[in-house]
């Protein structure tokens, strides 16, 4: 008998002794349901239920209906009871696209119960702190904001550094108030809860601060790693950080960035889906350029405007742009606000030519001022699209670049098509390495070679004519 028998024997038939029932006769006893209240029930209150096993009670065909709905494989045995494994195995009686396993978990053990009233007596006294706590947050909210409206009745003169100083301590206490109301929810079940579920007000601060920080965990990462990766810092900017979400589709297609998109779903322009993080209007202009267009005359690669669109107003309640609508009366459902000042061109690249980085950048105009469309078509529109810059652009024109995102395109099967249906030259154009001959001077024979030159191994030339440098 191992070790583990021998110290758990005792232990299992001094329980038996205390129950007075054997492991297999012991009968099944009803499990005590927590009530909803902190308060202990009554003596005559009756807080378990049983049902027999041949008339299955009302809750588990309610249970097995919500299961059904849910299209779970099979109901859990008991209300209360909650799984604990892997995904395949919660993945047997959960439906995998409500969210995380702990809220799988949740809706498969309390049915229709509404979130804030859940049976759980820790869950409810945490929410009762927590409500306590966001009313003193709300208190202060009030005592700032009411001195913030004598800060500003006041007369500037009466401070010593007159009104800058007022801005100043006017900026700050805004912006303690705006950290207020984001800690007074920041720890709410149903403000995550509305948040996981994409249902947040982004005119809140607390729904933008989550954003921004969900954002920032890796989306940003990626972004920045991106730019790093393909040298779009210094090849088209000195220097770029992104303050903005930015997130690409070509017909419904999620385009990660960097991606290597065939030149048929290229064809007509993105949707982009925007986010910003900071509160207020805004108007923005989107640029979409190649930036490896090769120059066969110079050896080099020059850059190439592929769209452009500006005066876009924003906000962070919206998240949607698609570019074919800028610019078009008659687009379905309808217009997107917003002037086009140049139209999408479908990125190719020439058979043989390497991969073709087209970088989209979204720009703030500064002070909201807008931008003249009859001004950038004339300079950009038809032949100013080749050598376009947005450094260049940002310097003539009063725009921050703050949001990003990339693609890649390549010769493919399609490409030629594409380029035939929209009238773009170099379809039959082949890029091919120009071979660069050695500057040195012919080596001499040595060795093996050397040794077999004479007409005594005349059978071995037909093997050294094949060596590749050297001459007969």
């Amino acid at each position: 008998m191992s070790r583990p028998q021998l110290v758990a024997r005792p232990l299992v038939r001094s329980l038996r002794q205390a129950t007075g029932t054997t492991a297999a006769t012991c009968p099944s006893r009803p499990i005590a349901l927590r009530p909803f209240s902190s308060t202990p029930s009554r003596k005559d209150e009756t807080t378990t239920t049983t049902s027999t096993p041949t008339e299955p009670s009302s809750d588990a065909q309610k249970l097995a209906a919500d299961a059904a709905l849910l299209g779970q494989k099979k109901p859990p045995p008991y209300p209360s009871m909650i799984k604990q494994g892997t995904e395949e195995q919660l993945s047997q009686f959960m439906a995998p696209q409500l969210g995380s396993r702990r809220r799988r978990a949740a809706l498969a053990t309390t049915g229709n119960i509404p979130f804030e009233q859940l049976p759980y007596q820790c869950f409810q006294e945490a929410r009762k702190i927590l409500a306590q706590d966001r009313e003193e947050k709300v208190a202060k909210i009030v005592a700032e904001t009411a001195k913030i409206k004598r800060l500003e009745a006041a007369d500037a003169s009466t401070f010593r550094g007159g009104e800058p100083y007022k801005q100043k301590r006017l900026e700050s206490l805004r912006a303690h108030v705006e950290q207020l109301k984001i800690l007074a929810d920041i720890n709410d079940p149903l403000v995550k809860r509305r948040f996981e579920d994409g249902q947040g007000d982004m005119s809140k601060p607390i729904y933008r601060y989550l954003a921004h920080r969900k954002w920032s965990r890796m989306e940003r990462e990626i972004i920045l790693q991106r730019i790093e990766q393909f040298h779009i810092v210094p090849d088209l900017l000195p220097k770029f950080q992104p303050t903005m979400s930015v997130k690409m589709t070509f017909r419904g297609y999620k385009t990660p960035p960097g991606t290597i998109l065939d030149s048929r779903i290229t064809e007509t322009a993105p949707t982009l889906r925007m986010q910003v993080f900071d509160k207020g209007d805004r108007l923005f202009s989107v640029v979409v350029l190649d930036a490896d267009v090769p120059d066969a005359e110079t050896d080099s690669f020059q850059k190439r405007l592929h769209f452009m669109a500006t005066n876009v107003p924003w906000s962070p309640t919206r998240d949607t742009l698609p570019l074919s609508r800028l610019g078009t009366e008659s687009a379905t459902p309808s217009p997107e606000p917003g002037a086009l000042a140049v139209p999408w061109l479908p990125p190719y690249a020439q058979k043989g030519a390497p991969y073709h980085r087209l970088a989209v950048f979204i720009l703030e105009q500064k002070d909201n001022a807008p931008l003249d469309v009859a001004k950038l078509q004339e300079m950009y529109d038809g032949q100013g699209r080749d050598g376009f810059s947005v450094k260049s652009f940002r310097d003539k024109f009063p725009v921050t670049p703050v949001g990003f995102t990339m693609f890649r395109t390549v010769w493919d099967e399609n490409t030629a098509d594409v380029m035939t249906r929209h009238g773009i030259p170099g379809a039959d154009l082949e890029f091919k390495r120009q071979r660069v001959m050695s500057l040195k001077p012919p080596r001499k024979a040595r060795g093996w070679e050397a040794k077999r030159q004479g007409p005594k191994f005349r059978h071995l030339w037909k093997y050294t004519k094949r060596i590749k440098g050297v001459k007969f």
